[in-house]
């Protein structure tokens, strides 16, 4: 019964007719698999077992979570989707407590591993831009307590601990060679990198050239944030180049942690996206520019493609949203990010269900290279401190590039960069 109420309701029938009618594309091959993040501040949305059933038919095999919901970690039981959850910011002071954060996964975690397959925790989001010295401080010993959780559930193997971060960490993230963390931050971002390093897990960043385009529409190129592999820029010290705003920050991110020492640790794109509608303060916020971003985005990353900086290594990324969220505070943008509306019906057709490849297509596999080594190096030797550039005093911080003049470094001059 429960399986023919499903098959019955709007939103199941509008996901599937768009998988089975899409005119610009087809199905996705098995084995295929793209990452999402799967948002809940709202009060419309699908039950976990019709996005479930979303998922599966678009065969994401991805998804990221902001809580631990129960009703979603069930729902997701036996579906083969990897799941990252989240430890909200107001708990992880309490989960500095190595007996509350033994706690904590013995609720929000074990009871569902391994049926629902569980591969990531955050614990918090974006906490090192939060404006609370405490919040920050207590964070890395409430990783160190929740991996220490999993060890002794002998379920460290499977799941790695780590926490999203906003752009706004980095002093310095144009052009991308010159990427650094702020100074005032060195004493927690270190130990959190250490313990990055020392488990395996990767560096999560909420990146979003949306923002920078809107704060500057005449300085930043709507082409260069949207992918046209025609604009772009040249990093004046690595001479590699960027047609892509979102690569050269991901990079910035990868030679700001390679300067203190970790250019082992994996940086992956825990949020990208772009609203369909905001304010008219909003600039650039449309159906038209969300879908050339996404659309762009997926295509590139059905070619495997890595950053500049790391080729050979797939970048992966978790799309931001699968829906639009009317509860979210903040302007019209904030609740306009979703693929899809809450009643099923599309914002807008990136041909999500059809981006298909003869080899396994995934925004969000583990990293690997083509002689199937599992990582890619960045080395940076006897690096003096950056030149001091203008600071971006924004929520996030981006990378310039296109029309933007390059700024003078002259006295930085032993910038030394082995990749392999």
């Amino acid at each position: 019964m429960a399986v023919s109420i499903l098959l019955g309701s709007r939103i199941v029938s509008m996901f599937l007719l768009f998988n089975l009618f899409s005119s610009e594309f087809g199905f996705l091959r098995p084995g295929s698999s793209l990452g999402i993040n799967y948002g809940q501040v709202a009060n419309n949305l699908p039950s976990p077992e019709q996005v479930r059933l979303l998922l599966t038919s678009l065969r994401i095999t991805k998804t990221r979570i902001y809580d631990t919901n129960p009703g979603v970690l069930t729902a997701f039981a036996n579906t083969g989707i990897d799941l990252i959850v989240t430890v909200p910011n107001e708990a992880v002071g309490m989960m500095m407590d190595p007996r509350q954060a033994l706690q904590w996964v013995m609720t929000n975690v074990q009871p569902y591993f391994p049926a629902t397959k569980i591969t990531g925790i955050s614990v918090g989001n974006e906490v090192y831009t939060s404006d609370d010295p405490t919040l920050m401080s207590n964070l890395v010993p409430a990783l160190l307590s929740i991996h220490s959780a999993l060890v002794q559930l002998d379920l460290d193997s499977y799941i790695h601990v780590s926490t999203a971060n906003s752009l706004a960490v980095l002093e310095n993230s144009y052009p991308p060679s010159m990427g650094s963390f702020k100074p005032e931050m060195a004493n927690l971002v270190v130990p959190f990198l250490q313990f990055l390093a020392a488990t395996k897990s990767p560096f999560w960043i909420n990146a979003y050239p949306y923002f920078a385009y809107k704060d500057s529409p005449a300085k930043v190129s709507l082409d260069y944030v949207l992918f046209n592999p025609n604009a772009g820029m040249v990093d004046p010290y690595t001479r590699l180049r960027y047609d892509n705003m979102l690569y050269a920050q991901v990079d910035a991110v990868i030679f700001a942690i390679a300067r203190l020492g970790y250019g082992g640790v994996e940086v992956r794109v825990s949020e990208t996206g772009w609203p369909s509608k905001g304010d008219p303060n909003e600039v650039g916020a449309t159906v038209e520019n969300a879908r050339a971003y996404n659309r762009n985005l997926l295509l590139r990353q059905i070619r495997s493609e890595g950053t500049p900086v790391r080729p050979n290594q797939r970048l992966e990324v978790y799309l931001f949203a699968l829906f639009n969220e009317d509860m979210k505070p903040g302007p019209t943008s904030e609740r306009n990010y979703g693929l899809y509306q809450p009643d099923g019906t599309m914002v807008y057709n990136v041909g999500l269900a059809a981006l298909t490849s003869s080899a396994s297509v995934s925004l969000t596999s583990s990293a690997t290279r083509e002689n199937g080594e599992t990582m890619n190096r960045i080395h940076v030797m006897r690096l003096p401190p950056c030149p001091n550039t203008t600071k971006k005093k924004q929520q996030r911080q981006y990378t310039g590039g296109g029309t933007k003049a390059i700024e003078s470094f002259a006295t930085w001059i032993a910038l030394r960069v082995i990749i392999r």
